[in-house]
């Protein structure tokens, strides 16, 4: 069986290397990169599952290095970082980015965060199931959208779970703090605006004429597709 390869992306050696011990220890095979130029000098060379990515690195800050990654590819990315400056994070989820962790932080947690993350990259349907609607095909076990026929390209695993979550319970009303706990999987320690980030990033992938996700103002949002 191969092993779950994650990438872990910081400047400092000492904090590369204790995620990597924890990591380890859950079965996990590690690559460090000590600088955003390295990373991607990696990612060219490997296939890996995700990537744990610090934000301010020598060279190319992990801003550089999401936007880099998010125009090829849908690789999971936890981005790691001293700031917990609430808009450092949404411009973090805007370039794409699945979770956020703040530093410091517990190993454990951060495990815990990975596992998570990597459960929902991996499917949660089973083989061939999918949801039809007008217009729209989520293939679940493939992680697949489809509008009109045609693929939509570079949804985030956080994305794909979004969409999946809200078209599971079509017409129903859901509240930020609800999408947080089910979508994330955990205690999310963000804003309510994350859940925002995403549902824009979203609509303007699927293709805003579509209007597969309608805003309750003050309530949250609900999956609706019109004949």
């Amino acid at each position: 069986m191969t092993r779950t390869h994650v990438l872990v992306v910081d400047d400092e050696a000492g904090l590369r290397q204790l995620v990597r011990l924890y990591l380890e220890k859950e079965g996990m095979a590690v690559t460090e990169a000590a600088s955003g130029r390295a990373a991607l000098e990696k990612i060219e060379q490997n296939n890996f599952d995700l990537m744990i990515l610090d934000l301010m690195m020598p060279d190319s800050d992990g801003w550089s290095v999401a936007r880099v990654v998010r125009s090829k590819m849908d690789l999971p990315i936890i981005m790691l970082t001293a700031r917990g400056d609430e808009m450092d994070r949404l411009a973090g989820f805007e370039l794409g980015a699945d979770d956020y962790v703040v530093k410091p932080f517990s190993p454990r947690e951060l495990v815990a965060r990975v596992k998570a993350l990597l459960r929902r990259a991996g499917g949660d349907g089973k083989r061939g199931e999918q949801l039809h609607f007008p217009g729209l095909t989520i293939d679940i076990a493939a992680r697949e959208v489809k509008v009109q026929s045609q693929p939509v390209e570079n949804l985030t695993p956080k994305e794909f779970d979004l969409l999946l979550f809200l078209a599971r319970h079509p017409g129903q009303v859901m509240g930020r703090e609800k999408i947080l706990e089910k979508v994330w999987g955990y205690d999310f320690y963000g804003d309510l605006r994350t859940v925002d980030t995403h549902i824009k990033n979203l609509r303007e992938k699927l293709g805003r004429e579509h209007d597969f996700i309608t805003t309750v103002w003050g309530v949250g949002y609900k999956f609706e597709v019109r004949e």
